[in-house]
């Protein structure tokens, strides 16, 4: 077991206070010895992500196949000769709602390279470098993680939309975070997408800088947190405290 991954991935649960654990994601043209394929059929890629919070495994186009979108975002090879006419019918559909136009289709992220695996795994136990790490958190949690990103960063991380699994992609490619409001179909197929979740997508390349920075302002929240609910309840009691005076109630 890799140490620092495994510290890597407890200091990020317990500041986070995450109730899925770090999710790592690599995409080696060859799959490390020991990790064994996906067994079983999904309907879209992105239900690998919930089931590597507890194991790791790898994926090729194949395990793939009912996702032509996901397909595409990761730019796997090997993709089955049904491919450009399912990814054809699903962009087609999706003009026909106007859910997104043709012009817009260019601007989603995919994958800078070609990729002939895809191997998921909890972020503490993963035997490859990760090139992305996913977390699911609430609007509390990514308050953290949107002050720490952008301390790294050097900006704030997009909000992005449709699809979700495009995330993955803008994180390895441009090596900075992004934060995924998922989409209407990462929302139905998995159950750890509730309406009260968002996807965070961290390139792998900045994991222990943005591990540093999550701890230290999870801590500095937690405090702060205190001193405004105690000022808060002085306040509605009527009293009018000074700051030193709410900060001397922290001690």
């Amino acid at each position: 077991m890799n140490h620092e991954r495994q510290g890597q991935a407890d200091r990020l649960t317990q500041a986070l206070e995450l109730s899925l654990p770090p999710i790592a994601i690599a995409f080696p043209d060859t799959v490390p010895d020991g990790v064994p394929e996906f067994e079983g059929t999904v309907p879209a890629g992105c239900m690998f992500w919930p089931e590597a919070a507890t194991r790791t495994f790898a994926t090729s186009a194949g395990h793939h196949s009912l996702c032509s979108i996901g397909i595409h975002t990761h730019h796997l090879s090997g993709a089955p000769a049904s491919q450009p006419e399912e990814l054809g019918a699903a962009l087609e559909a999706m003009m026909g709602l106007d859910y997104v136009r043709q012009e817009e289709v260019a601007e989603i992220p995919v994958l800078g390279r070609e990729a002939k695996h895809a191997v998921y795994g909890p972020l503490r136990e993963f035997p490859l470098d990760p090139e992305a790490v996913l977390l699911f958190v609430d609007a509390r949690q990514g308050l953290v993680l949107s002050e720490a990103l952008a301390r790294v960063d050097g900006a704030v991380a997009p909000a992005m939309g449709r699809p979700a699994c495009a995330a993955v992609p803008h994180a390895v490619n441009r090596g900075t975070a992004a934060l995924s409001l998922g989409c209407c179909g990462a929302r139905a197929y998995l159950d750890a997408m509730s309406d009260d979740v968002a996807l965070w997508a961290l390139p792998g390349s900045g994991l222990e800088a943005y591990c540093e920075q999550i701890a230290v302002l999870a801590g500095a929240n937690r405090i702060l947190t205190t001193f405004h609910e105690r000022r808060r309840q002085d306040v509605e009691s009527g009293e009018r405290p000074s700051v030193r005076e709410s900060l001397a109630r922290l001690s």
